[in-house]
């Protein structure tokens, strides 16, 4: 089925295809199509240097090979028109028919989104994909040959755009590919992609084959031809076919470079695949391989009784004929391997389309819970993270008590199988049992264990935030986020604000509470959150990830509360003590501000920035700010020396709040304020978050005349008999 790369399509070459196919096309709107979408892409050229319209036409093609209907090639026609061209969808609407614009809208990419970064760009147009195709799967499917074509052609684009291209395609279109059941596909844009991924390997790897190639070929052909006879006396109302394949590049890749094991340990590099008619067949023709040869213990996988979750069916097992070689056996129906070489295309192919909506949905219920689990984590990156995770080849199945199958991808744990059975047995778990042992909640299952969720009858039980860390796939993620978004909003808002204050405080960033909606105003856009308490609830229930944020917020920071602003204030008298206690040498009459990014008090080294119609302003000698100015050699003219003037009893006192971690106790507070009582220091505020393991984070801001005082203050605090901790903020 799979064309050269080199192969250039002509529409004589589509024309010939669709009088080939016993399937009725309406070819006078397939012609249509081709001669709108020449002319519309008459000036362009692929970097091959081909006319661009042997691209639609190629994906025409593809499509025709997968049996797909007279809207979807039209729509492969015009695909790009609307994206590259003047072309509108009204207009494709109104010559061609509302599906076959909804098909070219639907793989059409999405412009330019103010605000968004290069890869949530990209999570937006998978995004816009998923939506489309959840109303009509034959828009991935168009754009499963689109990027088959792109990729057999990703030769002649840039070094850079070819392994980008590479990434985005094992990332995303492969996966989709494997869910969808497309093998033939899958397995090509997965080595295309590897060749430009690691070209040392796929190099390595091609060459081993082909060093083989005559053995493996006589081998193939001996085990065909023993099987062929042995069946001939079988009983088989039909002769059963045949086939030997060889292992892709790539699959190989994984089970020798990925697991750590020589080209010849894979057992099933070479493979025997038979059809027959009936799935009786298909036992009675195990029956006699195992009669012929020596099955591997371990290596029979019935996949007949058990389909995979993209309806693959197949009877596996591995063997050892008596050359010693072992090689795998597939054992199917023809209808079996129809779905399994086209996948949901088969429906087009064979079937004449998808009958039946509810059989439609609950194939494509994936693609809803990929959406679901981005809109719950308020992350449009989370789309690309779910489909690298939970469409994963590799699945496990496991068991309820009652015998109904899970499948989930590898590594899943007892909180991924609670929470696939339904929303409330996770909300509700409280333990488990594997095989009837109790386990703990972060036990990773394997395919054939029997799992019994032990939940708890208590109204208020509900998830654990812990359990995002544990739990594998995003379904899990997405349902734990939603609980409390739902039921802990006021926790939510305390935990993310709490967890934003520790994040700043880590990079020494110190936002004034009043200008936060305005500093966070383009995350909060991103997120949809229409308040800073909505904010904060997000980061609380882990819908927004702040370790993504940081480094743009920390450059923002930079900008506006750190960086320089301006012209130097006019010089008169050396060396005049401000109403602050701080002496500017060589300046009088002037403005003097201290840092909030370090917050100096006397005692302190300090330093000294000019800034713009705001006077000069005070920072600590081992500030970031200044240490990254001096490193950087940025504008040091500005910088100069300030020093503390003598202290006396009318020297003003500075606000410095005091980070105090301390094991939960309701009295730790009043032994604080007990404390600054005696000492006759103002205590301004104080404020207590709880921690994830028990503890309480204290933060007390008080009035203090300088470094020695607090040294004082501090020294006190650690006294207390619960305290861990205690830093200056």
């Amino acid at each position: 089925m799979v064309n050269k790369p080199e192969t250039v399509y002509t529409i004589d070459m589509i024309i010939q295809k669709i009088l080939d196919e016993e399937k009725q096309y309406d070819l006078s709107k397939i012609m249509s199509a081709y001669e709108f979408a020449a002319k519309a892409h008459a000036n362009q050229f692929r970097s091959s240097g081909e006319p661009y319209i042997t691209h639609p036409l190629a994906v025409s093609y593809i499509l025709l090979e997968f049996g797909m209907d007279t809207d979807t090639i039209c729509a492969a026609m015009l695909h790009d028109v609307v994206e590259d061209t003047d072309v509108t969808l009204d207009e494709i609407k109104k010559l061609f028919g509302q599906d076959v614009a909804m098909l070219v809208d639907g793989v059409t990419k999405l412009g330019k989104i103010p605000l968004f970064t290069k890869e949530e760009q990209q999570a937006e147009n998978v995004r816009k994909i998923l939506l489309a195709m959840s109303q009509d799967i034959r828009v991935i499917i168009i754009k499963l040959c689109d990027r088959l074509h792109n990729m057999r052609t990703l030769h002649y684009r840039p070094a850079a755009k070819q392994r980008n291209t590479a990434l985005e395609t094992m990332n995303i279109y492969a996966p989709i590919a494997h869910r969808l059941g497309m093998k033939t596909l899958k397995d090509e844009i997965e080595d295309l992609a590897f060749r430009y991924l690691d070209p040392y390997a796929y190099s390595e790897i091609e060459k081993m084959l082909q060093i083989r190639s005559d053995k493996r070929e006589a081998f193939i052909d001996s085990i065909k031809k023993q099987i062929a006879d042995r069946f001939r006396d079988a009983g088989f109302e039909h002769e059963p076919q045949i086939d030997g394949r060889v292992k892709s590049i790539y699959g190989i890749y994984k089970k020798a470079f990925m697991q750590g094991k020589s080209f010849d340990e894979i057992y099933d590099k070479y493979a025997v695949r038979i059809i027959v008619d009936t799935v009786f067949e298909c036992y009675n023709a195990l029956g006699i391989i195992h009669d012929m040869f020596r099955p591997i213990p371990n290596r029979f996988k019935d996949y007949i009784a058990t389909p995979k979750a993209n309806m693959y069916q197949s009877l596996h097992t591995t063997v050892i004929g008596r050359e010693g070689i072992p090689f795998e056996v597939q054992i199917r129906t023809w209808e079996m391997h129809h779905t399994a070489e086209y996948g949901i295309a088969a429906h087009w192919k064979y079937k004449e389309g998808i009958n039946g909506k509810d059989k439609l949905e609950s194939r494509l219920a994936w693609i809803r819970q990929i959406i679901e689990a981005q809109q719950e984590a308020d992350d449009v990156e989370e789309i690309v993270r779910t489909i690298k995770s939970d469409l994963s080849p590799e699945d496990i199945f496991a068991f309820t008590p009652k015998g109904d199958m899970i499948t989930l991808p590898v590594g899943a744990t007892i909180i991924d199988f609670a929470y696939a059975i339904h929303t409330q047995v996770g909300n509700k778990m409280k333990g488990a049992k594997v095989d009837g042992k109790l386990v703990s909640l972060d036990y990773q299952l394997t395919t054939g264990e029997i799992v019994e969720i032990l939940t708890s009858s208590d109204p208020n039980h509900g998830p654990n935030r812990a359990w995002l860390d544990i739990c594998k796939t995003n379904e899990a993620k997405s349902k734990i986020r939603s609980w409390f978004k739902k039921e802990r909003r006021e926790e939510n808002i305390t935990q993310g604000k709490a967890e934003l204050e520790k994040e700043f405080k880590r990079n020494f960033m110190r936002v004034p509470e009043e200008d936060l909606p305005i500093f966070l105003a383009e995350d909060m856009k991103r997120h949809n959150c229409q308040s800073i308490d909505d904010f904060y609830a997000a980061i609380g229930y882990g819908g927004v990830i702040l370790s993504r944020m940081m480094q743009r917020l920390k450059d923002k920071y930079q900008k506006y509360y750190a960086e320089p602003e301006s012209p130097e204030p006019r010089v008169q008298n050396p060396d005049r003590k401000s109403s602050s206690g701080v002496i500017v040498e060589g300046q009088s009459n002037i403005i003097v501000k201290f840092a909030q990014c370090c917050n100096p008090l006397p005692g302190d080294d300090i330093v000294g920035f000019i800034t713009k119609g705001h006077g000069v302003s005070v920072h600590k000698k081992d500030c970031s700010t200044y240490l990254n100015a001096m490193k950087n050699n940025t504008e040091p003219e500005r910088w100069i020396n300030v020093r503390w003037a003598n202290t006396s009893s009318s020297a003003p006192t500075f606000k410095v709040t005091l980070d105090i971690v301390a094991r939960e106790n309701i009295l730790i507070i009043a032994d604080i304020t007990k404390l600054m009582a005696e000492l006759h220091i103002p205590l301004t505020n104080i404020s207590v978050n709880m921690l994830k393991n028990g503890n309480a984070n204290v933060f007390a801001t008080i009035n203090t005349a300088g470094v020695a005082q607090l040294n004082n203050i501090i020294a006190r605090i650690k006294k207390f008999p619960d305290v861990i901790s205690v830093d200056r903020s």
